[in-house]
């Protein structure tokens, strides 16, 4: 079945652009037809299971590999053209374990064109942001699992990137980094800068992201905004805390009751109508909102659907 995907309202060209990407190993295609964009200032989730293909098409993009055939453009240039100005933080970390953190960040920023002395000022600077400041004469192989994610996030921005490509850049973090890493990477974004982020954490995809684009098996399944995609998922539900609810309402098939909080399934009634419904019963609503679905829930639902059908 031929898949039409949301249009995409946006007056700026994409940062990236992929179209008709298509990678094989022998037999296996790994990558089968992709095609999606990431404009400017968002923060684009690329998702799916473990060997859905992210990690190749993370690769084309970083020119690491060669796509067998389709196109890519990244800053409006092919791939490998525009290094200088993309940041990767690879799922396969690739820090120098032997080496000094100061040594490492200032020889990755170099390799990007930075001089000496502004990748040392650069690299103090997010240290400092990272907590890290009091390390950077510490050997990498020294460092804890998470202090190492640290600053491998560091080094994949500390030559001042206009694209950042995050493959799983909350391993090994706890709580409390995983919200420093969040903070730092909304910070991005409010200096004009753009994200794709691959992550298996749904909840933390959801709250950063502004579009998604879900494949399986080498193919896209889902993309587009992800407020659309969750309203496309919603069920025909409400929760609703009142005073003196009914447990029989017209139009409303079930009435599921969790202390003063209820969540209703509405049949032949829309959630706007419920509401006036209740107010013109004089019933005083404390709350009132459409039942949403985890981004975890609906991965899991597309991604079980299509094995099943296939």
């Amino acid at each position: 079945m031929q898949r039409v995907w949301p249009k995409i309202n946006s007056m700026e060209a994409p940062v990236l652009s992929a179209r008709r990407l298509c990678k094989r190993y022998g037999s296996f295609v790994a990558v089968d037809d992709l095609t999606f964009d990431v404009y400017p200032g968002e923060i684009f989730g690329l998702l799916g299971p473990n060997g859905a293909g992210k990690t190749s098409t993370i690769r084309i993009l970083m020119d690491i590999f060669k796509a067998d055939s389709g196109e890519v453009e990244l800053l409006g240039s092919p791939p490998g053209h525009s290094r200088e100005r993309v940041g990767y933080l690879p799922e396969e970390r690739g820090l120098y374990r032997d080496q000094r953190v100061m040594e490492v960040l200032v020889y990755l920023a170099r390799l990007k064109g930075v001089d000496s002395a502004t990748a040392r000022a650069r690299a103090e600077a997010w240290l400092e942001r990272v907590e890290l400041a009091d390390w950077g004469d510490k050997r990498i192989k020294d460092l804890s699992r998470g202090m190492q994610q640290k600053v491998q996030f560091v080094a994949s921005l500390v030559h001042d990137p206009d694209l950042l490509i995050l493959d799983e850049p909350f391993q090994g973090l706890d709580p409390v980094n995983v919200e420093l890493l969040k903070g730092l990477m909304r910070s991005q974004i409010s200096e004009g800068k753009t994200i794709v982020l691959s992550a298996h954490q749904m909840n933390l995809v959801e709250e950063l992201c502004d579009r998604i684009l879900l494949i399986n098996e080498g193919r896209a399944v889902l993309y587009g905004p992800l407020k659309q995609i969750k309203d496309d998922y919603a069920p025909n539900s409400v929760r609703v805390r009142a005073a003196n609810l009914p447990d029989s309402l017209p139009g409303v098939a079930s009435c599921e009751r969790n202390g003063a909080e209820a969540l209703l399934t509405l049949e032949c009634i829309g959630a706007q109508d419920l509401l006036a419904m209740l107010v013109a019963r004089n019933i005083e609503v404390e709350s009132f909102e459409q039942a949403a679905v985890p981004l975890n829930d609906i991965f899991v639902a597309v991604v079980q659907g299509q094995n099943r059908e296939e």
